[in-house]
C-alpha cells in the first residue's frame, strides 16, 4: 500500500479488488476495537496517516469519523442563526419493510439490511419529517462522518449554481476560464463535459495498478513533507495541469475524480471563493445546518473537492430536502428551481451504458448527480463504502446513508441498497 497518501483517492478503492473475509458490522465496531484510546492512547491502539493504517479496514470504521484527526482541513462553516429543526414522525414499521436483494432468492428486512452495508448513521425524512434516525459504530448525533464521493456532488450543484446565473457558461472550454489548463486534456473540454464526466482523459484510477494516474494524482495531494527525489506536482492544480487527453470529448462517460477537482478550479477562479467557502455561503449556512463540515486539503491548502468533504448527518438530510423541494428549504428559495430542474433531466444514457456499470442499467450522470432514469425519478449523490443521499421525488422520501463498508466499491452493496431504496418508495407511496 503506498504511503504518499492523503484520505483523497489513494487508499479509498485497494480494498475493492481484495477477496477476503471481513469481521461482520458488530465484530468490527469501533467502539469495541477501541482505536486511539487513552492519554496517550496504547500503541496497539493506534492508527496513522503515516502508514496507512487508519485505513485499513476495520480501523476505518474509526477513522470516517475523525479524518481531522489524521490529516489538515478547512471549515465549511454552518448556520449561526435561523437553524433549522426537523419534526418527527418516527414509524416503527419500517424497520419490517422487506426486499430481494439483487442475485438473492430470499427477502431480507431494512433493519436486517442496515447491518450488510456497515451503516454508521441513517436517517429517512418522509414528506419533510424524519421517520427513521439510527447512529451505530462511531458515528454520534452531533458528530460528522467523511463523504467520501458525494463531495462531487456539492461541488457539481455549485458548478450547476453558477450557470444558472450566467457566471458560468457551459459550452466554454476550462481553458477560457482557468488558462492554466490550456495544455492539459481539461483545456478544451467544456464545462458542460466536466460537470457530466463525458472528458476524454489520460487517466487511470485502477487502484490494484501500483502504477496507475490516481497514485500520481494522490502524490500530489499528500500535505505531508514529499519524499527525497520527488519531483512530481505539489498539489492537486499542478496536477490537473499534466492531464493528457484520450479520445474525444463528449463521447462516453468515465467517472474519474479529477474532473471534479477541475470543476472546483474553475469555480474557484470565477467566485474568487474556496469550494469550502462557497459551499458554506451558498449552501451550508442558509440550510440553517447545526454543525461545522470539513475539507481535507493539500500541502497548498486546496480542499479536495473529489472527496474530502465530512458532514453531520441531519445536515446532510438538510440538503436532500432542500433538493427535494426544488431548491426551497427553510423559508427560503436557496436554489433557483432551475437548478434542481437541470439536475433532472439527466445526462446521456448512452454515454453512460459505455461505462459498464452492471447494477446500473439505463441510468445517466449530470451535474455529479446520479440519475437512475426510474419511475419516480430518484437520483442520488454516492460514495465509496456506502454514502448516499438518495432523494425519490415520486414518494416524497429522502435517504441519507452513512457507512464504512470494508469494500470501496459500491458493487459491494448496491444489492442490498438499490432494492431497499426501492421497496421504501413503494411504501410510502402506498401510503398517500
Amino acid at each position: 500500500m503506498k504511503k504518499l497518501s492523503l484520505l483523497v483517492i489513494s487508499l479509498l478503492l485497494i480494498h475493492s479488488s481484495m477477496a477476503q473475509n471481513y469481521l461482520d458490522a458488530i465484530a468490527s465496531d469501533p467502539t469495541k476495537m477501541g482505536w486511539m484510546k487513552g492519554f496517550p492512547p496504547k500503541k496497539d491502539s493506534i492508527i496513522s496517516a503515516i502508514d496507512g493504517s487508519f485505513f485499513e479496514f476495520p480501523a476505518l470504521r474509526y477513522s470516517v469519523c475523525h479524518m481531522r484527526q489524521f490529516f489538515p482541513s478547512t471549515v465549511v462553516r454552518s448556520a449561526e442563526n435561523n437553524r433549522f429543526n426537523f419534526e418527527s414522525a418516527l414509524d416503527k414499521e419500517l424497520d419490517k419493510v422487506k426486499f430481494t436483494p439483487l442475485g438473492s432468492k430470499e427477502d431480507i428486512t431494512w433493519q436486517e439490511s442496515l447491518m450488510k452495508v456497515y451503516t454508521d448513521g441513517i436517517i429517512i425524512l418522509h414528506k419533510g419529517k424524519i421517520v427513521y434516525e439510527r447512529y451505530f459504530g462511531a458515528l454520534k448525533p452531533n458528530g460528522v462522518h467523511t463523504v467520501m464521493s458525494v463531495s462531487k456532488t456539492f461541488t457539481g450543484t455549485l458548478g450547476a449554481l453558477l450557470i444558472a446565473e450566467g457566471v458560468l457558461v457551459e459550452n466554454k472550454t476550462a481553458a477560457e476560464y482557468v488558462p492554466e489548463l490550456k495544455s492539459s486534456a481539461f483545456g478544451d473540454a467544456t464545462v458542460r463535459q466536466i460537470l457530466d464526466m463525458t472528458t476524454a482523459l489520460q487517466y487511470s484510477e485502477d487502484y490494484a495498478d501500483p502504477n496507475a494516474d490516481v497514485w500520481i494524482f494522490s502524490a500530489a495531494g499528500n500535505p505531508f513533507p514529499k519524499p527525497p527525489g520527488y519531483t512530481g506536482p505539489q498539489n492537486y492544480y499542478e496536477y490537473l495541469q499534466t492531464v493528457k487527453k484520450s479520445g474525444n470529448h463528449g463521447e462516453s462517460f468515465g467517472y474519474k475524480t479529477i474532473n471534479t477537482d477541475a470543476m472546483g478550479w474553475i469555480i474557484s477562479r470565477v467566485t474568487g471563493k474556496s469550494i469550502p467557502e462557497l459551499l458554506s455561503e451558498r449552501i451550508w449556512e442558509p440550510l440553517g445546518t447545526h454543525v461545522d463540515g470539513y475539507y481535507l486539503v493539500d500541502g497548498a491548502g486546496i480542499a479536495f473537492a473529489g472527496g474530502g468533504l465530512s458532514a453531520n448527518l441531519r445536515d446532510l438530510a438538510m440538503f436532500g430536502e432542500m433538493i427535494r423541494n426544488n431548491g426551497f428549504f427553510n423559508g427560503k428559495q436557496i436554489l433557483p428551481s432551475k437548478v434542481i430542474d437541470d439536475i433532472k433531466v439527466g445526462g446521456s444514457q448512452e454515454a453512460f451504458e459505455k461505462a459498464g456499470y452492471t447494477n446500473l442499467k439505463n441510468w445517466s450522470y449530470r451535474n455529479m448527480w446520479w440519475i437512475t432514469e426510474n419511475e419516480n425519478g430518484a437520483f442520488s449523490a454516492r460514495g465509496v463504502h456506502g454514502q448516499v443521499i438518495y432523494i425519490d421525488p415520486k414518494a416524497q422520501m429522502v435517504i441519507v446513508r452513512l457507512a464504512s463498508h470494508p469494500v470501496a466499491g459500491n458493487q459491494a452493496n448496491d444489492p442490498y441498497s438499490l432494492p431497499a431504496y426501492n421497496a421504501l418508495a413503494k411504501y410510502f407511496i402506498s401510503k398517500k
